[in-house]
């Protein structure tokens, strides 16, 4: 997708207009992902230089949410190279997420006099993705049981900049409101199930393809769905069994134990079962909008295997 490369481009263009080589020095070690969500707004609005525009916006903001992530995860790799805090500290990360962040608000202002309603809707993405941070770090301090609690995190921290993506660019688009409505519902479902698929993944995947040792996920202390359904599904004696395992560094017996138990179970199945369903609803709100490539995204998110 020739797009994409005019969005890193782009990009590019506001970092060397800070005329900072550190900034440039730091952000030249930033691991690029699938960038599903110019992907995203490429569907939906067309390779149009006002939806480049919005694609690096979004890109700078989810880099500068991963800074802050990893920093808070105390994680040392990113997609299986060096994460920028390993490299040049957490003091380093932290203020190049900054940086990022205030660039692409920055940026966001060109927005504000042909569609005003761009601006708010990415400013209360953010707003909403730095809650769900910290509720993902209140969520980690003890086991959790609570799937709504769960769901409400990974809707905040995951799904918010997804769903509002689509939501922009379906204005970029020139849809209706009751038709920006829909991408905007479509956009939510897929970031709820692409987390969803990745906390199974954390457990049904290699450590080579996923670039960290599995089971990663509960070892940091996050409780995520195939956990929570598992340990609706123990006894009580393997539920105490389950929880004392939690953010622990465990060993081989145990973890066999709780791999086998999660696959035993129906846990696993259950939770890609959710993500399934998610998708279809998300699919079923823009039936009617002639959206091939945004059915098979939602489908290619749901089963991929990394």
């Amino acid at each position: 997708m020739v797009a994409l490369t005019h969005i890193e481009a782009k990009i590019q263009e506001f970092l060397k207009e800070l005329e900072s080589p550190l900034v440039l020095h730091l952000s030249a070690h930033l691991q690029q992902g699938k960038m599903l969500r110019s992907k995203l707004a490429l569907h939906i609005a067309g390779e149009s230089e006002e939806c480049i525009l919005l694609c690096a916006i979004i890109e700078m903001i989810q880099s500068a949410s991963l800074l802050h992530d990893d920093v808070i995860d105390e994680a040392t790799t990113r997609r299986s190279k060096p994460s920028i805090n390993a490299l040049f500290g957490d003091k380093n990360a932290i203020m190049l997420g900054d940086v990022l962040y205030s660039k692409a608000f920055g940026e966001l202002t060109s927005f504000c006099e042909k569609y005003p309603a761009i601006p708010r809707i990415v400013a209360n993405a953010v707003t909403t993705l730095a809650i769900g941070e910290m509720e993902d770090v209140e969520l980690s301090c003890a086991f959790n049981a609570e799937e709504a609690k769960y769901l409400s995190m990974i809707e905040h921290k995951t799904a918010a900049l997804i769903e509002a993506t689509a939501y922009s660019a379906a204005f970029l688009a020139g849809k209706s409101a009751e038709e920006a409505q829909g991408f905007r519902l479509y956009g939510r479902n897929l970031g709820i199930a692409f987390q969803i698929i990745d906390d199974v993944l954390d457990i049904v995947s290699d450590s080579k393809t996923l670039g960290k040792p599995a089971l990663s996920d509960f070892k940091e202390g996050k409780t995520t769905l195939p956990y929570l359904y598992l340990h609706s599904l123990l006894p009580t004696k393997e539920k105490e069994r389950l929880k004392n395992a939690f953010k622990k560094e465990i060993d081989a017996a145990e973890q066999a134990w709780i791999l086998e138990q999660l696959k035993k179970s129906g846990a696993i199945t259950k939770s890609v079962d959710v993500a399934k369903h998610l998708g279809k609803i998300g699919i079923e709100a823009i039936a009617n909008q002639s959206c091939d490539k945004l059915i098979q995204i939602m489908r290619e998110m749901i089963e991929r295997d990394f």
